[in-house]
């Protein structure tokens, strides 16, 4: 493996989606413009199209992370191919919505009860439906159905389809005229430029931290993006294997030989590893980059040593020992099992209440009528903000809050959660234990974590709204006297959220390893908090800022 080598925390160019590593370029910053714009005006039916492996997901999810629980309810749809029926109790499902029927009047019904409830609380409802040109006209039709329920003045759900450039095929057809009129909203994600592809590339090494001497010649970087196209998919492909060949050849300078080799041997190779291999091997390349950057965080290098020493990985294709990190099998069958006794509303009460403890909040009691769409009222109601998560092990500890994350178990309906407390030695900490135990590896948590979870976090100086820029007022006063604490922002406090506000946001983004795009979201507050001793935040770890 070639992590030790470059000096990287975690693989660069991972297939897999990971927030920490997402990069906007023109072309997904108009997209992302298009959607808010789109929910904000309650156009009701939005439509995102893109070629394979042009990065529409990684949009959903950035504008997912950007809505503010408080004010939206998300859902995002990934597996399309289901009946109409099964598609409205996956909506239902994923909603938290209960219902005792499984046709559709009824679940339909369920739903709109839903949406009427949340309009009476202010908040926006926003479902994406990702490769959506897998619909059946069936399907396509229940959606239909469903962008039918409104208020007098307003929908009541707002409606992203996202697919390939077939789904614009699809629209074109006379019975799906009705459907397409209703997509005001559209927008077609295009390939990168060569300049947004070079940043990109740039963006992915500086985040996962290397030695800061790997070097992708101009030559390299034209190569890589005749061969991409500009897409991230096959940039990251493409890159993955041109710093596989510089490891295998002693070098940190990728120029375009090395690049070339890569791509060749790539494209070589491809027919030879079936669908079926690639699903295997890219998820145990994706927890050991984790599981690495999660070595770094337990305060512990001889982790990391310990960890490569152990489980070594060759560097040859994508093949790996035997020896890989794979948990014990009986151990994990004792935490499903033990794990399955509970509901999942039960699990989200007893994971909430343990992370409420840590901010010293009441419980909520067993008798309560809670579900887990309830948490984000929940925390409110303690003072307290719900930051819903959605990433990798590494991701999570770069936060270092407390959290609660959602587990899938085979065989078992619904979802369960488990509250991460802390860290202790090369295990993580657990509350309340499970069958006894009070932690568990890293391994054991990759193995049932779906990558969702939600954590609490406080905003005393109430910072979460109204930090647009140009906008005035004591919160931009009180931000830019956080960033003073912080040592980032040296000019005076104006209380104008003005170009040296958003420079030192950026800056202050770029240290903690999260997106420098100025925005003073949730997770920029939570750091920002977490990086003052006055404010006392509950951590993951000690010694850290």
């Amino acid at each position: 493996m070639y992590l030790n080598f470059y000096g990287f925390r975690e693989k660069p160019f991972n297939l897999t989606p990971d927030p920490c590593f997402v990069f906007l370029s023109k072309t997904h910053k108009e997209a992302f413009a298009h959607l808010l714009y789109g929910i904000n005006n309650r156009a009701g039916f939005i439509g995102l199209t893109g070629e394979v492996g042009s990065g529409k997901t990684t949009v959903l999810r950035s504008l997912f992370s950007q809505l503010d629980a408080d004010h939206h309810r998300t859902a995002l749809i990934f597996n399309p191919c289901l009946s109409a029926p099964e598609l409205l109790q996956s909506i239902n499902r994923e909603f938290g919505i209960s219902t005792c029927t499984s046709n559709s009047p009824g679940a339909l019904d369920a739903l709109n009860l839903f949406l009427l409830e949340q309009n009476r609380e202010g908040r926006t409802v926003v479902l994406a439906i990702d490769e959506a040109q897998n619909l059946e006209a069936s399907v396509l039709e229940q959606i239909r159905l469903i962008s039918n329920l409104e208020t007098g003045k307003e929908k009541l759900i707002q409606i992203i389809l996202s697919g390939q450039p077939e789904l614009l095929e699809i629209l074109k057809r006379e019975e799906m005229r009705q459907l397409s009129q209703r997509i005001t909203v559209r927008y077609h994600l295009q390939p990168m430029d060569f300049q947004d592809t070079v940043h990109y590339i740039t963006h992915r090494l500086e985040v996962a931290e290397g030695s800061g001497k790997i070097i992708f010649s101009r030559g390299a970087l034209k190569r890589i993006y005749r061969y991409s196209g500009g897409l991230p998919r096959p940039i990251n492909a493409a890159c993955d294997r041109a710093l596989m060949v510089g490891y295998s050849r002693d070098t940190a300078r990728i120029n375009s030989r090395i690049a070339a080799a890569g791509i060749a041997d790539m494209m070589s190779n491809a027919s030879s590893y079936t669908r079926k291999q690639r699903l295997v091997l890219i998820p145990a390349f994706a927890a050991l980059a984790a599981l690495l950057a999660a070595g770094v965080y337990f305060g512990s290098p001889d982790f990391v040593d310990r960890f490569i020493a152990s489980r070594h990985v060759e560097a040859v294709g994508v093949q790996t020992k035997k020896d890989s990190v794979i948990p014990d099998e009986k151990h994990s069958h004792t935490l499903s099992a033990e794990l399955g006794k509970i509901s999942e509303s039960e699990s989200a009460r007893m994971a909430f209440n343990t992370l409420a403890g840590c901010w010293n909040a009441r419980p909520i009691s067993k008798d309560a009528n809670f579900n887990v769409q309830g948490m984000a009222r929940a925390a409110l109601d303690r003072q307290l903000r719900l930051y819903r998560f959605s990433g990798n092990l590494g991701a999570l500890l770069r936060i270092d809050y407390p959290a609660g994350l959602e587990f899938i178990l085979p065989g078992m309906p619904g979802k369960r959660f488990v509250s991460l407390a802390g860290i202790a030695k090369e295990t993580l900490l657990i509350d309340p234990p499970i069958a006894g135990e009070k932690s568990l590896t890293p391994s054991e948590i990759e193995k049932y974590w779906t990558g969702q979870g939600f954590l609490l976090w406080k905003d005393p100086l109430n910072l979460q709204t109204g930090m647009t820029p140009g906008s005035k007022g004591e919160r931009i006063e009180r931000l830019q006297g956080l960033l003073k604490e912080a040592g980032i922002y040296s000019m005076p406090s104006t209380g104008v959220h003005d170009g040296n506000t958003i420079s030192a946001v950026k800056k202050f983004q770029s240290s903690k390893g999260i997106e420098a795009d100025g925005i003073v979201g949730s997770q920029t507050l939570m750091l920002l908090y977490r990086s003052i001793d006055r404010f006392k935040v509950p951590r993951l770890t000690v010694g850290r800022k």
